[in-house]
Order: C-alpha cells, then structure tokens, then sequence
C-alpha cells in the first residue's frame, strides 16, 4: 500500500516478491497488491493540503515560495525500460510527474520543478536528475529566496525523507539564506487510509 507508481522497482518487483515468498512456504494465504494510486482524487488532496498547510509556516515575504516535488531517483535505464514496452518506458517517471502537474494544478500553480533525491549506487551509473541539494543550488543561482519541497513520491516520513530532505537539503537551503519549508507526506493523512480501504475493495 505504499506504492502509488508503476516502473519495475514501484510495482513490478513486488509482484516479484511476493510470488517467491509465497513460493517458500506451504499454504501461503493469498497476497494481492492494491493498484496504483499516483492519481488518485483523496491521495492528490492529501499532497495538495500539505502544500497549503506548509505556506502558512513561512513568513509573509516568502510568500512566493517555489513549488518543488520530489520523488526517489532511480537508474535512468531502469526508468527507461519500466512500464509496457508499447507505451514507451518511464512509466515511473512520467507517473511523478502527472502526480506533480495534478497537485500544482489544484494548486493554481503552473510553474514549479520536479527533482530526484535518494540515488544509491556506483556514481558512473546515471540515476534521474537533477538531485534536490543541487537543485536547490540552481534555484539559488536564479535568484529564488524560499522553496516548499513536496516528497509526492513518498508516503512516509522514513529515514530518506528525513535524511535528504530535513537534514541535508534544509541544511544547504540554510547556508544558502534559503526559507525551506518541507510539506508533510500523505500516510498519516484519514484521506490516505480511506483510499486504501477503497483499493481494498475495489
């Protein structure tokens, strides 16, 4: 239930999973992972009031803050391969982004960015970028005082969210005189357990 993407790490690999542990014991009891849910209207909802509530901590001059979601990088050839090979691959990415453009929308806001974070792995292989903390360097360079950076691609407020974004990227966002804001992720969220009592029953 903590999956809201397609792409073989976000959906395929537990179907994986979950065949080979069925596969090791006698009368394992069924498992059926819930769909996808990068689209739907309570999770959206969820995100997007996490945004509201997150400009209401900054101050009034930082009241133009740049919208910023973001998501965990994955290899550029996975990504590249993930999803129906007819549809074109990126399912993954192209499914953060869709959840991105949904959330600014009902936000009325049409200008923002979407970066990666979490990349794992030896440095020659090329992960999505551009990576938070160098984005946030960027967004310096151009003159952006605040940002509220929205984890759309997590659901939990685990050791990456916690890690890369309250820590290493409130970090340089500070030694940069940066305002950073982080909304809160969706899990903790009645809307985020009603949906998946609504996946269950679907």
């Amino acid at each position: 239930a903590t999956s809201a993407w397609g792409g073989y790490s976000g959906c395929r690999q537990y179907h994986e999973d979950i065949r080979r542990a069925r596969s090791a014991v006698e009368e394992a009891p069924d498992l059926t992972k819930i769909r996808q849910f990068y689209d739907h209207p309570l999770f959206l909802d969820a995100v997007a009031d996490a945004v509201r509530a997150s400009r209401a901590e900054l101050s009034d001059e930082a009241a133009d803050a740049r919208l910023v979601f973001t998501a965990h990088s994955i290899p550029t050839s996975a990504d590249a391969t993930g999803g129906p090979p007819d549809a074109g691959g990126r399912l993954y990415s192209r499914r953060v982004a869709e959840a991105a453009r949904l959330v600014a929308d009902s936000l009325g806001v049409d200008d923002y960015d979407l970066v990666w974070q979490s990349r794992s792995g030896p440095p020659r292989v090329p992960w999505l970028e551009p990576d938070i903390v160098d984005h946030l360097d960027a967004l310096h360079e151009r003159g952006v005082t605040s940002v509220i950076v929205v984890p759309v691609g997590f659901i939990s407020d685990h050791l990456e969210v916690v890690w890369d974004l309250d820590t290493e990227a409130r970090d340089r966002a500070a030694e940069l005189g940066m305002g950073f804001v982080r909304a809160a992720t969706a899990g903790t969220d009645p809307r985020f357990a009603q949906m998946v009592r609504e996946l269950v029953q679907e």
